[in-house]
C-alpha cells in the first residue's frame, strides 16, 4: 500500500500555541485585577483598607501635627484599626475667620482638593483598595462633599471603591443622611447637600448631638442658616455657582413660605439678637460640638467609638 504522508503546518502550530500561551498570561493578570486575587491585592504597599480621616476646625494646619494618627477628635476613630488599614490624615488651613488667614470657604476648598488627591493617588497605584473617608465638623463639611462629588459621579474615583463614609457634626447634613444614635432634629447650619449622597448613600452614616448647632440648626431659624450659607460660599468657586444658587434659593423659598421679610425682621430685633446670644452661650457651655468622644449613641458606644468599630468592619 502506498504510504500517505500527512502535510503538517508546524508554523501555524507555533503561532497558535504562543497566541493561546499570551491568552492565558493576559486572563491570569485581568483575573487578578477583577477578583483581588493578583497582584494589586497581593502588593504588600497596598492596604486592603485606605482611611482618609479630615479633622476639625483649628485641629490641624501649618503649626499642628498631622501624623498618622493625627490630634483631635478623629483620633479615637483611627487609632488601633485592624493591622490591613492605612490611616492618613489631611492636612489643611482649617480655620474660619478671615483674620485667621484663609476664610472658612477656601479652607474647606483645600481640604477637598488635599483629599481627593490623597485618594485618587492610592486609587491609581492599588487597584483593589477599598477607601473609607471620615471627617469631624469642617472636616466632615469638606469629607461629605468628597463623598458627594464621587457618589454623583463628578469625583475622582467611581463610587464603588467607597467602601464607607464616617460623618461627625456635618454642617451640611441632611434630614435625610442615615443618622447613628439620637435623631438630630433640623439641617446642618449651611443647609443639605443638593443631590445628596448619589450611589453612596447607603454606606454613609452621620452623627449629631441635637444640642450642637452645626449640624442641628431648626429649619425656621433663617438667620443662623443665612450665616451658615455665607460662611460657606465664602472664597466662592466658579464651578459651584449652580450649587450657590440652589442652596440660597432653598432658603429664601422657606422664608418666603414662614412670612418673608418680616420673619426675618423679627429674628434680628433687639429681644431676638439677646435671645440669640444666650441660646449661643448656652450651646458653647455645653460642650456639645467638642464631647463627642463621651456623647452617647446606644448599645454602650460612643460616637467615636461606634464609628471606629464600623470602620474596622470595613477591613
Amino acid at each position: 500500500m502506498p504510504v500517505v504522508r500527512a502535510s503538517v503546518d508546524w508554523s501555524g502550530m507555533r503561532l497558535k500555541s504562543v497566541v493561546a500561551a499570551a491568552a492565558a498570561v493576559a486572563l491570569s493578570g485581568l483575573s487578578g485585577v477583577m477578583f483581588g486575587s493578583g497582584s494589586a491585592a497581593a502588593n504588600p504597599g497596598c492596604p486592603g483598607l485606605y482611611v482618609v480621616a479630615i479633622p476639625g476646625t483649628w485641629e490641624t494646619g501649618p503649626d499642628k501635627h498631622d501624623g498618622m494618627h493625627g490630634p483631635g477628635m478623629l483620633a479615637g476613630v483611627t487609632r488601633d484599626l485592624p493591622s490591613d488599614s492605612r490611616v492618613d490624615y489631611v492636612s489643611y488651613p482649617a480655620t474660619a475667620f478671615p483674620w485667621e488667614g484663609d476664610v472658612y470657604g477656601k479652607s474647606k476648598r483645600i481640604a477637598v482638593q488635599n483629599a481627593d488627591g490623597m485618594i485618587k493617588a492610592m486609587a491609581a497605584q492599588c487597584a483593589a483598595t477599598k477607601i473609607a473617608i471620615v471627617g469631624y465638623s469642617q472636616g466632615a463639611d469638606a469629607a461629605g462633599d468628597v463623598a458627594a462629588q464621587i457618589g454623583t459621579g463628578v469625583g475622582i474615583v467611581p463610587p464603588n471603591r467607597i467602601a464607607g463614609v464616617g460623618l461627625i457634626s456635618d454642617p451640611e447634613r441632611s434630614p435625610t443622611d442615615a443618622q447613628v444614635g439620637p435623631v438630630a432634629g433640623g439641617a446642618g447650619a449651611e443647609g443639605p447637600r443638593p443631590g445628596g449622597f448619589g450611589f453612596v448613600s447607603d454606606r454613609v452614616r452621620t452623627i449629631c448631638d441635637p444640642q450642637d448647632l452645626y449640624c442641628s440648626t431648626k429649619s425656621e431659624d433663617f438667620v443662623t442658616r443665612f450665616a451658615g450659607f455665607l460662611a460657606g460660599a465664602s472664597d466662592p468657586n466658579p464651578a459651584n455657582m449652580w450649587r450657590y444658587q440652589l442652596e440660597a434659593g432653598s432658603i429664601i423659598g422657606d422664608l418666603m413660605s414662614h412670612g418673608g421679610i418680616g420673619t426675618l425682621q423679627s429674628q434680628i430685633s433687639n429681644g431676638a439678637n439677646k435671645q440669640r446670644v444666650q441660646e449661643l452661650e448656652k450651646f458653647y457651655g455645653s460642650g456639645a460640638h467638642t464631647a463627642y468622644g463621651s456623647y452617647r449613641v446606644g448599645g454602650g458606644d460612643t460616637a467615636t467609638s461606634w464609628m471606629h468599630n464600623w470602620i474596622s468592619g470595613m477591613a
